[in-house]
């Protein structure tokens, strides 16, 4: 600018080193060079009013996004303030002068408390107004379990699976079914897991319904995190499986009636989860081939298997197989009950026939990575819980129980 400030109505250049404040008593706007023109935002103007004669010049402006007028008796006390807000407003820009002060000292409260995190104010704004929308947005968590079981069927869980997700998630409903599915807390959840009274695999279980469930409404918009995934996960000291001894072993395949044996030799000698051994079919038992067939559909994990048919198993269900049907028949399980006491079994340990065909078979063939195919697990899982929990020699005994003659007559008297 090579000719400094130049009012409108022939004021005194000004040079460019000094100080950009602009002359009041100029006109309505002023020049800077040969550049546009700006117009004097905050003029000095005469007032009067009877009621208040010693005041004799106002100024026009905008506070805190409001208009407002600031009374002077001099004139010189008028152009001063106006200086002061002129070059305020060139610093700071309009909304600097502007800008509330409430809102200012908020601001920088606010930009302290999150400075220590390395967040600002704009981080702390798109997360609540995400959880806002969310929250808009959600549904209760009744409804929440409702359509997340019906996306369940659609995507062809397992029947057992999604039987186990609906009891659970029926039970956080009980308590839980009105709330907003975005304002449950992680603490909320917690302290409702402890009060559950359950062993900690229990409690555990109903901490993977809910993480599933919550998962479910972060992915449909319903939530911006999910509470579940940093609840406290139970302690739970895991021993070496329950397993049958070859002689308990024995004593329970003796005390079958005749439709239970087929259900009791399978699951001894291919075990095969209990799942999986009530949709088992004798279309996928395999006498001649020497397998049986688990078929992705009807496994927990997806994935079809064959497992091998030993001679002692081909023993036990040749006089009971079929071309097809159920191998497992309505009502087993309460007959099953019966078949365990008269063997004396009074405490079974849980999943304990598929426990000790991982642990006889890993003994037999000592071939982790085939039992762990055989069985649906991965390797390092059989490894872990199954290795040398028998003796080489019981596990020769264990694979060598055959039907007795009493049996043999037994299956023989069935079939008549």
């Amino acid at each position: 600018m090579d000719k400094g400030f130049q009012a409108d109505r022939g004021v005194k250049s000004i040079p460019t080193h000094s100080t950009p404040l602009l002359p009041i008593r100029a006109c309505k706007t002023a020049t800077f060079g040969n550049c546009c023109r700006m117009r004097v935002p905050f003029r000095v103007k005469p007032y009067r009013d009877t009621n208040r004669p010693k005041l004799k010049f106002v100024v026009n402006l905008q506070e805190r996004g409001q208009r407002t007028r600031r009374f002077f008796d001099t004139k010189r006390e008028a152009e001063t303030f106006s200086q002061q807000k002129t070059v305020e407003l060139q610093n700071k820009g309009r909304e600097g002068v502007e800008f509330p002060s409430w809102l200012r000292i908020m601001a920088g409260e606010c930009n302290e408390l999150l400075e220590p995190f390395g967040k600002t104010i704009r981080h702390a704004t798109d997360h609540y107004v995400a959880f806002l929308r969310a929250s808009a947005k959600s549904c209760t968590v009744s409804e929440l379990a409702v359509e997340m079981q019906s996306a369940k069927q659609a995507d062809g869980v397992s029947t057992s699976h999604f039987h186990d997700l609906k009891s659970r998630l029926k039970n956080f409903c009980t308590d839980f079914g009105n709330h907003n599915a975005a304002t449950v807390s992680t603490k909320e959840i917690d302290d409702w897991l402890r009060r559950l009274k359950l062993a900690p695999q229990g409690r555990n279980n109903y901490r993977s319904a809910l993480r599933s469930l919550f998962n479910f409404a972060v992915k449909r918009g319903y939530a911006t995190t999910n509470p579940a995934a940093n609840t406290e996960k139970a302690k739970v000291v895991s021993g070496p499986p329950g397993i049958l001894t070859v002689a308990q072993a024995v004593a329970l395949l003796n005390s079958c009636e005749a439709d239970t044996v087929p259900f009791v030799a399978i699951s001894l000698f291919a075990g095969l989860r209990a799942a999986e051994m009530e949709k088992l079919d004798w279309s996928e038992v395999d006498l001649e081939g020497g397998h049986i067939e688990v078929t992705a559909s009807k496994a927990k994990t997806a994935r079809r298997r064959l497992i091998p048919i030993s001679e002692n198993l081909a023993a036990w269900i040749q006089p009971f197989a079929k071309t097809a049907g159920v191998v497992v028949p309505v009502g087993l399980r309460k007959r099953f009950d019966a078949v365990k006491a008269r063997a004396g079994l009074s405490n079974w340990p849980p999943n304990a026939m598929r426990h000790s065909f991982a642990s006889y078979r890993l003994a037999q063939c000592q071939d982790a990575a085939r039992v762990s195919l055989e069985m649906g697990n991965s390797p390092q899982m059989i490894f872990q819980h199954y290795r040398e929990l028998v003796k080489p020699k019981d596990a020769d005994r264990y694979w060598q129980i055959k039907p007795s003659e009493d049996t043999k007559k037994m299956v023989a008297f069935a079939a008549k």
